[in-house]
């Protein structure tokens, strides 16, 4: 049924005003973690402490030599000195987004903002006391010991005014151990055990033991740190897996591809078989529909009324507070709110598709066979290069800020097996059927009747960035968009971006798992 006259104006007023409201959300949303830290420096923290565990690690007897050349390709030449770099950028970027928070701070209203404002503040401090404790560590294990001194120093004096951080006694304590003579504080084990974990503890440990003479324990400490290290270097190994196969072979691919280009420009002809005619979908409807699937669908249903409005107000009602959870519960609300989103937001692709129903052939074709498998799998290895180039010309604009997806952090400290369960459907099962139905399948086939094939990929992915909220984001997932995109222009398959999408955010996860659970090894 048409809508004409007076209700068409109506309806494009109406659709006009949501996208406004839209675009005011999202554009808030994204202004919002501006100043927030990145997940990314944090992630690489992560991994730099598995570096330095596995670093340790020598292996079985007589089999040093051997072993040497494998743990130089994984660990690197000199991981200690990589490490003593990667503290110190990480602790100037989290000093520079505590200077901005505190001068946001001082100019604020006391209201809510200010009570998120200091929340902000206590965490960023702790967090660079944290990396100076550390980065300390770092400095007397490289014979630096008067720069480890003076970064305790400081810890000490700017942390003296919190009565309730443990973090500048731990810091006297090590600055007692590497002192010239040594000062052995009362409770100094106590103190390291607490607030040292994985390599930086076991070297604190190390230098008290060997300061009171204690032989038998250092023995011991000696035998965990070797198990520890294999542990850790097997862990390594997986984690870095995956990421050398996707960028060996999706170079490769990608290299194939764009000679194909380059000879098909030299040649003037097409090349065979890296690519064929891109044909565009016949699309029935104009833009209203589109822009009423997306802005009313995705985000005004999706993120407004039901991420802002109807889930908080259930929250209030059965009294349940979003911090307040464990785990287990933000995973389960996690899965909850996106499940809401793919209902609700399904439902009015739907309603706006259903007066053009039977759709023209070759619109959300799923496919089940050898061609699907073969895109799915080969786009997910050439999106490893795609992506991480794309990340870090990222990482030198943004330099740590920028936010980043509020699943990521949860998920790197998650330890309870059924909320990393819950967390594993909704990254590799939920987000990938929802997103790939409404980006690809419709959004993407709807902007070629006004752009080209490569200029619509570009849009969609994009617009598939951009829901993510996320400043820091944009740049690798419009990468990562694009390639979901060209897959599925090729393929005419939505279970090859499916299984692409699953792909790339189950290695996320599980590679967030495997640093996550060695942050104390």
């Amino acid at each position: 049924m048409t809508v004409t006259g007076e209700g068409a104006t109506l309806k494009r007023w109406i659709l006009a005003g949501l996208t406004i409201l839209a675009i005011v959300f999202t554009t808030l949303q994204l202004l919002s973690s501006w100043n927030q830290p990145q997940f990314q420096s944090r992630l690489e923290l992560y991994q730099t402490n598995l570096l330095l565990r596995a670093s340790e690690w020598q292996g079985p007897p007589g089999e040093e030599a051997n072993l040497s050349t494998t743990r130089r390709a994984i660990v690197g030449a000199d991981p200690i000195q990589a490490a003593t770099k990667q503290y110190q950028e990480a602790r100037q970027s989290n000093q520079e987004s505590l200077d901005k928070i505190r001068t946001r701070l001082a100019s604020s209203n006391p209201d809510e903002e200010n009570a998120q404002l200091q929340a902000s503040v206590q965490k960023l401090a702790r967090l660079t006391a944290e990396l100076d404790l550390n980065l300390g560590v770092l400095q007397a294990h490289q014979g630096q010991t008067q720069a480890a001194l003076e970064t305790w120093k400081q810890l000490q004096q700017s942390d003296q005014a919190n009565p309730l951080s443990s973090l500048p006694q731990t810091a006297q304590v090590l600055s007692g151990l590497w002192r010239n003579p040594p000062q052995l504080l009362p409770d100094a084990e106590t103190s390291l055990q607490t607030d040292l974990s994985g390599w930086f503890r076991d070297q604190a440990l190390e230098r008290l033991f060997q300061l009171q003479q204690r032989q038998d324990v250092l023995q011991a400490l000696h035998a965990t740190e070797q198990q520890a290290a294999e542990q850790a270097f097997i862990k390594l190994g997986l984690v870095s897996l995956l990421p050398g196969l996707g960028l060996l072979i999706g170079g490769g691919l990608l290299i194939f591809w764009l000679g194909g280009w380059l000879l098909w420009l030299i040649r003037g002809r097409q090349p065979l078989p890296v690519e064929k005619q891109l044909t565009v979908w016949q699309v029935p409807w104009d833009w209203e529909v589109m822009v009423q699937g997306l802005v009313i669908g995705f985000f005004f249903v999706g993120q407004f009324l039901i991420g802002q409005f109807l889930l908080p107000l259930g929250l209030g009602l059965l009294k349940i507070t979003p911090t307040s959870l464990d785990n287990r519960g933000q995973a389960g609300l996690i899965l909850l709110s996106y499940l809401m989103l793919a209902v609700g937001g399904g439902l009015v692709i739907y309603l706006s598709l259903k007066p053009f129903f039977p759709l023209p052939e070759g619109w959300f074709r799923f496919r089940l066979d050898r061609e699907g498998l073969f895109w799915g799998v080969a786009g997910y290895c050439v999106a490893w290069p795609v992506v991480l180039g794309v990340s870090q010309v990222n990482q030198l604009i943004w330099q740590g800020q920028g936010g980043s997806n509020p699943i990521l952090p949860i998920a790197l400290e998650g330890k309870d097996p059924t909320a990393i369960a819950i967390f594993f459907i909704t990254a590799s099962l939920a987000a990938p059927i929802f997103e790939e139905i409404l980006f690809r399948g419709f959004l993407l086939p709807s902007l070629t009747r006004y752009l080209p094939v490569w200029g619509a990929i570009a849009a969609s992915g994009l617009l598939f960035a951009v829901a993510h909220l996320s400043l820091s984001e944009i740049l690798p997932l419009t990468a990562l968009g694009m390639v979901l995109g060209y897959v599925y222009v090729r393929s005419r398959n939505l279970l090859a971006c499916m299984l692409l999408h699953s792909l790339w955010n189950g290695g996320t996860l599980l590679s967030l798992f495997i640093l996550g659970g060695s942050s104390g090894v």
